[in-house]
């Protein structure tokens, strides 16, 4: 595949006009008209920032090959759980993803079996779930979220140091618990 070729269906993928891509680059729509035609390229420089914003490798662009999105149909099931060492952000992905966060690329949490320290007590209550559990909730070693997951959807509750130790949560279908300690690097399954 031309670059042009390339040019032209990635920005359609984006559902950008010529003009939407050209203001992004700074450059006229003539000039994304020429390239998308073949009848020219852009400059040198360019390149890296067109790739970038066309959200593929510089490679890619030069190469003429891009490959066809795989359906990568994502299961409540497969979730997987980043959470940033630096801002405490917490992200999800259903399946497979590169996910960065203050500059740094995250690694998935590890999942592994709730221990007697962060073993959640869940409750029945109307249409709400009672979580209480006996973990520490201390400024330097603290549960820091409790998340259910259900089979269409999330429900999550940030903790705090110095914080209650119960939480409700609404009843989710299939909904199965999980938690984030503070002091380790593990989603712990209920």
């Amino acid at each position: 595949m031309s670059m042009g070729k390339m040019i032209r269906a990635l920005r359609g993928e984006l559902g950008w006009t010529q003009l939407q891509l050209a203001e992004k680059l700074h450059v006229s729509d003539k000039a994304v008209s020429k390239w998308e035609r073949d009848a020219g390229c852009p400059d040198v420089l360019m390149i890296p920032k067109l790739a970038r914003e066309l959200g593929v490798g510089v490679e890619t662009l030069l190469g003429g090959n891009l490959p066809a999105n795989k359906k990568d149909v994502g299961s409540m099931k497969r979730i997987s759980v980043y959470q940033c060492p630096i801002c405490g952000n917490l992200l999800t992905a259903t399946g497979k993803a590169e996910i960065s966060c203050c500059g740094r690329p995250l690694q998935p949490m590890k999942v592994q079996p709730a221990d007697e320290s962060h073993r959640l007590c869940i409750t029945p209550m109307e249409d709400e779930w009672h979580v209480a559990f006996s973990h520490p909730m201390e400024k330097e070693h603290y549960l820091s979220f409790i998340l259910e997951v259900g089979y269409d959807r999330i429900a999550l509750v940030r903790l705090y140091p110095e914080g209650a130790n119960e939480v409700r949560l609404p009843r989710l279908s299939g909904g199965r618990f999980f938690c984030g300690c503070s002091g380790e690097d593990a989603l712990f399954r209920q």
